[in-house]
């Protein structure tokens, strides 16, 4: 199901306008660097990171309002952010594929997929710069988040007393600041009110807080088939997310057996047993209102809006997000 982000009557036209601008923003002379910076964007995706800007800019306004340009190109430079990031976290995690099709790094190298990456991010802080010095700027604090968040992931890779802080701290330097950013910069470049531009970077810093929880549960929960990837492939990878530590931080024989198992490269028979024993000791659920929670205060910070058509598919999206849960 789609997220009511995408019904408002003209996101399906503002959005067109950024796929275009970013195919038009990776265009150079050399072709073949046009055809790798093009690949994952030419793969699609939910683009929920520009539809939260667009929205956000949207919300003040009582009728249905095409989104200008400047916000356009301000959804197109957090857009292109984020897919330079997966093009360096796909280096990262040896990914073969991305999106259904066969990862940068797979197809042409990791020199290359760095340095598209890299180029993406160039051309995502030239966008940016063009929108003024405040969204410059903050686009490129936000960029140096998404690396501490993925540094600080990295530094605690297996170890099994990584706490929630921790967590928390690594989800939102490399998930959520990239929601808030994009809140944040549909507000400024609509010219709204400093108060409804901090209200709508905290809406997206929750926003993202609780999409990185979300995924992590399906990480534990869906299929291989509906992840494009592995069951329990950060646990795999020694990621061990919020489900997790919550698992390990019951005093019960249960979370004794995960311990035991975890703090190595885990995989067959012993993944399966760790995946069994997240599922049935109260990780998830934990986890699912931890995540609620978080959209709750989204959909709090809001409150500062007036009540108009934007507004209400923002709370409507945060809702949508925890929707289909395990209660």
């Amino acid at each position: 199901m789609a997220s009511p982000l995408l019904t408002l009557p003209s996101m399906g036209a503002d959005l067109g306008r950024v796929e275009q601008a970013l195919r038009s923003s990776v265009v150079t002379d050399d072709a073949f660097l046009t055809e790798v910076a093009s690949h994952l964007i030419l793969a699609g995706g939910k683009r929920l990171r520009p539809a939260l800007a667009i929205a956000v800019a949207a919300a003040v306004s009582a009728g249905n309002v095409e989104a200008s340009q400047d916000v356009v190109m301000g959804a197109t430079s957090v857009e292109l952010v984020h897919l330079g990031s997966l093009y360096h976290d796909d280096v990262i995690d040896e990914a073969a594929t991305r999106r259904t099709v066969e990862s940068v790094n797979a197809r042409w190298g990791n020199l290359r997929a760095i340095l598209a990456g890299d180029f993406l991010l160039a051309k995502a802080s030239e966008i940016a710069a063009s929108l003024g010095t405040e969204v410059a700027g903050l686009l490129a604090a936000t960029i140096g988040r998404l690396c501490e968040g993925e540094i600080g992931e990295l530094q605690s890779a297996f170890e099994v007393d990584r706490t929630e802080a921790d967590y928390y701290a690594s989800v939102e330097g490399k998930t959520s600041a990239l929601f808030a950013t994009a809140a944040r910069i549909g507000a400024l470049v609509a010219g709204h009110d400093r108060p409804l531009v901090d209200a709508a970077t905290t809406y997206g810093l929750r926003l993202g807080t609780a999409f990185q929880i979300v995924d992590d549960i399906l990480d534990l929960t869906a299929s291989e088939a509906e992840l494009g990837k592995p069951t329990g492939h950060d646990l795999y990878e020694g990621v061990y997310t919020l489900p997790v530590l919550l698992t390990l931080s019951h005093d019960s024989v249960a979370s004794g057996e995960l311990r035991d198992l975890l703090g190595r490269p885990i995989e067959g028979v012993e993944l399966e047993k760790a995946l069994g024993i997240v599922r049935s000791n109260g990780g998830i659920p934990g986890a699912g209102a931890a995540a609620r929670a978080q959209v709750d205060e989204a959909i709090t910070a809001l409150d500062v809006f007036p009540s108009t058509p934007a507004v209400a598919a923002l709370k409507a999206g945060a809702q949508h997000l925890v929707s289909s849960l395990p209660s």
